[in-house]
């Protein structure tokens, strides 16, 4: 769960560090207060896009962290996936802390305990721990793919949802690759009949990956061979056979030097340096007669050289590339009529569809299925909620209409239908609920899905817009038991909602100098009186309004 979060020059808060319990917490405050700001910086620092707008005016950056304590049973899977993305543990695994920080010039970086992280692995823990519904969440249920995708995850059925897509994909690609098979016709027989001549030709050259650079080599040392060893001929008559040859002159001297270093110790290094002199001529004479002991000059070799650089030569202009390029225009040339050939069986392109299209079916059975009894139950279970919400006798079917040939999402279409009282008939959502309806069928399925999350902390944001009286108490009520499963924070506008949270977070703004500053206060049983009188009765408090806040809080 949440346990601390803290904020440095983030939009209108100057400084601010906020402890978390489990349970029910709501927030409350005026209009612009900065309810929402909380929730801003929590969504930043579990991977939302940043903007340097969001930099309190008057400080270069920003910085956002937030404490999560890891629940038990999460701690060996959360361990795991910290280990494979290379971050450490903190705390045996049982905290995680995920910071964000925003500078003035747009950049931002975000680290995990302390190492650099990435945006999707922010996310990535994110999704593990926290689950956000934001106050425009019924709005997104009027779309056909927010209202499959809620269905899926409310079920765990996203994993084989994924499958389905992954087979239709596949399918899509080889249904392609037959179409565009059967419509080549006589112009993929003519690439593939160029294709095995320029095979054939590349095979009997057989051009060998670096052949070229070793051949030039080759070729200018055989022809300079004469060259080469006149030359190393005459090295070696001035070296060592000629008369007052150079090593015969060096020997003289150092015979001299080391007599004369006897007398005086100052020559002794000069003597030292003319000795490894003579060593070095000794080995340059000796490797120069051994180059010529093996030198091979034959003009045979020569001539066969020859023929194959012209042969390397005269089929890289053919092709239009390098020499050295034809080993891979030798490879390409093999794959491509492999694939070519390939392509051209119609047989066994046709029988790779049908088996893709029998493991697709297979696959988006087994969802239909599943979907089917999970559109019942999920039906039902908010349907029972809707009579809580003043929408007795109304009711929510799941509709899954088939799909003629199925797609990527499987084999029908997801449609959420309401009926808003009794003996009327179910119509799409978009058009029969109104706004305030729709927000109580919002918050029902939020509060019905959210029960079967593994997610350990949900938050609400401002969800309950469009609900009042006895319905904002039910709502309060459904919050209230939700948190005795997981910890609940919920931005709020209603009394009657924050009447029931375990704990309360009133948010508050004040000028501080010629600047507005947002703070957060925890309110004890004394406070939550006076702000739920507040939410009750606006600016003016009385005692009336005490007594009624008193009453709200007593209920809990």
């Amino acid at each position: 769960m949440l346990q601390t979060i803290s904020l440095r020059d983030f939009v209108i808060v100057d400084q601010l560090e906020l402890d978390f319990a489990s349970g029910f917490t709501v927030l409350t405050g005026e209009t612009g207060a900065g309810k929402s700001i909380l929730l801003d910086a929590l969504s930043l620092v579990l991977g939302e896009r940043a903007d340097s707008s969001q930099i309190r005016e008057g400080s270069n950056r920003a910085e956002i962290s937030a404490l999560f304590r890891i629940d038990a049973e999460l701690i060996q899977s959360f361990g795991q996936w910290l280990d494979a993305q290379g971050f450490p543990l903190e705390d045996n695994g049982q905290s995680l802390l995920l910071k964000r920080t925003i500078e003035s010039n747009g950049r931002s970086r975000a680290f995990i305990n302390g190492s650099v992280a990435t945006l999707t692995q922010l996310r990535e823990a994110g999704d593990q721990l926290v689950d956000i519904h934001g106050q425009h969440a019924h709005q997104l249920l009027l779309k056909g793919g927010a209202q499959r995708e809620l269905l899926d995850r409310h079920t765990g059925l996203l994993p084989l949802a994924t499958e389905v897509a992954q087979a239709f994909k596949t399918l899509n690609d080889s249904r392609r690759r037959l179409e565009q098979a059967e419509n080549a016709g006589q112009d993929v027989e003519r690439e593939r009949e160029r294709l095995q001549w320029q095979l054939e030709e590349l095979s009997e050259l057989a051009p060998q990956e670096g052949e070229w650079i070793n051949i030039q080599s080759e070729h200018a040392r055989l022809a300079n061979g004469a060259k080469l060893i006149g030359g190393c001929q005459e090295a070696i008559d001035i070296l060592s056979d000629a008369d007052n040859s150079l090593a015969s002159s060096l020997s003289k001297v150092c015979g001299n030097i080391s007599a004369l270093a006897e007398h005086d110790q100052a020559l002794s290094g000069i003597s030292e340096s003319l000795e490894s002199a003579q060593i070095q001529l000794d080995e340059a004479i000796h490797g120069l007669n051994r180059y010529l002991q093996k030198i091979d000059l034959d003009p045979a070799r020569l001539e066969q050289v020859e023929e194959r650089m012209q042969a390397l030569h005269s089929a890289s202009k053919k092709y239009r590339t390098e020499v050295e390029v034809l080993p891979t225009l030798l490879l390409e040339t093999t794959e491509r009529l492999e694939a070519l050939t390939a392509s051209q069986n119609m047989d066994a392109l046709r029988e790779k569809v049908k088996q893709e299209e029998a493991a697709y079916l297979k696959l988006a059975k087994q969802l239909s299925q599943k979907r089917s009894k999970a559109a019942t139950d999920l039906g039902q279970l908010v349907t029972d909620a809707m009579q809580n919400l003043s929408m007795a006798g109304g009711r929510l079917e799941i509709a899954l209409s088939p799909l003629q040939e199925g797609g990527s999402h499987g084999l029908e279409q997801i449609e959420f239908l309401v009926a808003g009282h009794v003996g009327s008939t179910p119509r799409s959502l978009a058009k029969v609920a109104s706004g305030g309806e729709l927000a109580r069928i919002s918050l029902a399925i939020s509060v019905i899905t959210s029960k079967a999350s593994f997610t350990p902390t949900l938050i609400f944001d401002e969800v309950d817009a469009g609900i009042g009286g006895a319905v904002a108490e039910t709502v309060g009520k459904l919050l209230h038991q939700l948190g005795q499963s997981h910890q609940i924070l919920c931005v709020t506008h209603l009394p009657q909602v924050a009447a029931q949270g375990n704990h309360h977070l009133k948010v508050s703004k004040s000028q501080s100098g010629d600047k507005t500053v947002s703070q957060v206060q925890p309110l004890g049983r004394t406070e939550r009186v006076e702000e739920v009188a507040r939410m009750l009765g606006g600016a003016t408090i009385t005692d009336t309004t005490r007594r009624h806040a008193r009453e709200l809080l007593e209920q809990d």
